[in-house]
């Protein structure tokens, strides 16, 4: 695809039906039985780490965050990630990325949960955790269970804490 402009800002409430419908798009009426989307299931999403990309005042891409915790230990889960087909491969899936982990990072935020493709998240700091550490409340892949360490910007990795492992579960936004 030829390059085009496009911006990229926090989603906002009157968002939510033009989202809705993209996820549609991208991921099918399976979506509701994947594990992610069962830790999010009646939880609100983050605005503040939450934002969608536009071309001539169109979504076409989005990318949500939900406050969690894994084991105990806070966290954000990212997801769902979607880009309108037509668009993809334009770079507003990487853009929209690259904004929301700057954005949990700047909120001091320090680990980011996926489910997802290692070889696309991995240039943003996921790496894969050992099978089984973290649980989802489904059946998934452990092979495309993904985290990201944000602490490593701020410690040195031989300093920072182990990573966090147990149950993935869902916190309520702040209203």
């Amino acid at each position: 695809m030829t390059a085009f402009a496009f911006t990229i800002r926090h989603e906002l409430p009157d968002d939510s039906t033009a989202i809705d419908q993209l996820h549609a798009v991208s991921f099918g009426p399976g979506r509701f039985a994947r594990a992610a989307f069962r830790v999010r299931e009646g939880f609100g999403h983050d605005g503040a780490t939450s934002f969608v990309a536009l071309h001539e005042g169109e979504i076409i891409g989005s990318v949500r965050l939900t406050p969690i915790e894994i084991g105990g230990v806070d966290a954000m889960l990212l997801g769902p990630l979607a880009v309108v087909p037509k668009y993809k491969g334009c770079g507003a899936g990487r853009a929209l990325m690259r904004r929301s982990m700057d954005a949990v990072a700047q909120s001091g935020g320090e680990f980011v949960l996926l489910v997802g493709d290692r070889p696309y998240y991995g240039p943003f700091g996921f790496e894969s955790v050992a099978g089984g550490s973290i649980r989802f409340p489904a059946p998934v892949d452990p092979s495309r269970v993904l985290l990201a360490d944000l602490r490593a910007k701020q410690v040195r990795a031989s300093e920072a804490p182990a990573l966090p492992s147990g149950a993935v579960v869902a916190k309520p936004t702040a209203a």
